[in-house]
Formats: C-alpha cells, structure tokens, sequence
C-alpha cells in the first residue's frame, strides 16, 4: 500500500517562527504561504514606493485628508496585489521551484495547493484590489490596469534576459506614480524620477536576494542580475544604488517645496543603502537575506521624511 509523501510543516525560506506558521488555522496555511504572507518584506517593499507617492504629492500640492485613505488603500492594494502577483509567479515557477532547494516546499510544488485552486486565490485577491483601486480616481485606476501588464511579464523575465530585476523595479514601483495621481490627477516628473530611482533600488535590494540562488539558477538555466554581474557586483550594485539615490535627490527637488526635509530622509535613505553594500558578501547566502530584508527600514527612512515633509 502506498502513502502520500509527507507535506512540509513550513516554507524553507520562510522567517522561522512567523505568524503563519505559529498561529493561523493550519487549513489557512497554505494560501496565505502561496500570497507570501509569512514574508511580509515583499509587501513591504511594494508599499514604500506608494507612499514615497504620496509624501511627494504633499509636498507638491500640500496635504490632504484624503492622503489618508490613499495611504490606507495602498497598505491594503499592496498586500492583496503581491499576494495575487505572488500566486501567478508560483503558477507560472512550479516547475522551476520543484528544481530548486529553497522553493521546493512552496505549496505548489509540494502539493499542498492545485494550480486551479492557486488560480482562484489570485482571482479572489486581485479582485479585491480592484474594488479598492476604484475609490482612487481616473488616472489612477488607468495606472492600475497598466500594472497589470508588468505583473504578468514579471515571472517570464528570468527565462528571456539576464535583467529580471528590471522588470521587477517596473512593477514594484508602480505605486509612486499611482499614489501621486491619487493625490494629483496627474503624473508629473517628480514622481516619474522617484520610480527611476525605484527601479535602480529594486536591482540593488534584488541583486543581493538573488546571489542566494544563483549556483541553482545556473544549473537550471534561469537568468539574474545575480548571475550576470558575478564577482563584480559589489561594485556594480555601488552604481546602482547611487544612482537611485542620485535619482530620487531629482525627485524630491521637482517637487520644489520641502526641500530640506525631503533631503535629511534620503540621506538616512543613502546611509542605509552604504551599509547594505558594505556588509554585502556574495558568498553568504544567509546575509544577503538578512540585508534583503533589512531594505524596508530603509524604504520607510525616506517614506517618513517624505511626510513629514508633506505636513509640514
């Protein structure tokens, strides 16, 4: 008689000891593994960037009561948005992880959750979003629906150029230009620089996660900036994150007010990222999550200044 083969009791790269796995109902695990919700950094991460939206909008018009409510939608958009982003990259990467010792236990590739039930769950999140996208107004709602196009290409990236991570700056930092015309009704400069400058932060912070796969994505053929930069990317990854910094300096500059501000928080933004660098080692698979990680502190050093800036 044969027996099922035993499902994993947790993700393996998932932090130890999270919520998900100490207190949710065990039914509720593996669709709230399959939207990442033991690992918050990626919401996190999709967040900062709308609101980096928001405090530019601030401080170009001045605030408003309704930059509540953005900064509230986008919190609740970026955590259904990354879970339903999460969902089709698990749908479209289930071979890939099934190959790959750190995914093999995500609930796809393991059998805790069928493709067609993966499918539903991203329906039922991305659902969700869009209800919440249409108190946003016009120009909003029309980036929203353009997003889409990046997150669907985002999971094919790896499989036809060496710079996934670009196309993963375009998607995870869509929400500066979205939250700003949220505000504005408008897109203008100063917040198409700072999604720029996201796109450059995103191959910075996603460089570094992806050196922990880089020797399995070489046998199993798949392309990262991790791969492609090798033993330079220590000094590759000094470019970039100066030129995000150099970038969202331009940013908050087009704005023209709160300047000072705006200016001392991309400095602590600035500190954070040559710490990261400094630290950086691409042989220690454990570190290079830990700086990963450590890119929402320094993500919400700017956000915060950005307000205050906005406020004040």
């Amino acid at each position: 008689m044969q027996t099922q083969p035993e499902r994993p009791a947790f993700v393996a790269d998932a932090p130890p000891g999270n919520w998900v796995d100490a207190y949710a109902p065990e039914s509720w695990r593996p669709w709230l593994r399959l939207s990442r919700a033991d690992r918050p950094i990626g919401t996190w991460l999709l967040l900062l960037p709308c609101w980096w939206g928001v405090g530019l909008a601030m401080m170009a018009e001045g605030p408003r009561w309704f930059d509540l409510w953005i900064a509230i939608a986008c919190g609740i958009g970026a955590l259904l948005m990354r879970g339903a982003g999460c969902t089709w990259n698990d749908i479209t990467d289930r071979d890939i992880d099934g190959s790959v010792a750190r995914t093999r236990s995500r609930p796809i590739p393991s059998g805790q959750v069928t493709v067609r039930g993966a499918a539903i769950w991203m329906g039922v999140q991305a659902g969700i979003s869009f209800l919440i996208l249409l108190t946003l107004g016009r120009t909003a709602i029309l980036l929203g629906f353009a997003s889409l196009a990046l997150v669907a290409i985002y999971p094919f990236a790896k499989r036809f150029t060496w710079w996934p991570q670009v196309f993963l700056g375009f998607a995870f930092n869509w929400g500066v230009l979205l939250a700003y015309a949220a505000h504005t009704g408008r897109v203008d400069a100063a917040p198409f620089a700072a999604w720029l400058g996201g796109i450059a932060w995103t191959i910075f912070y996603d460089t570094i996660y992806a050196h922990q796969d880089a020797e399995d994505d070489a046998l199993i053929g798949v392309k990262s900036t991790a791969r492609l930069f090798g033993d330079n990317s220590p000094t590759i990854l000094l470019g970039f994150g100066s030129l995000a910094v150099v970038l969202l300096a331009l940013a908050i500059v087009l704005t023209g007010e709160g300047l000072v501000i705006g200016l001392i928080g991309l400095a602590g933004f600035a500190a954070h990222l040559t710490w990261q660098w400094w630290r950086f080692d691409l042989k220690d698979n454990s570190g290079c999550l830990r700086l990963f990680r450590s890119n929402r502190d320094a993500g919400l050093i700017l956000a915060l200044f950005l307000a205050i800036a906005g406020l004040v």
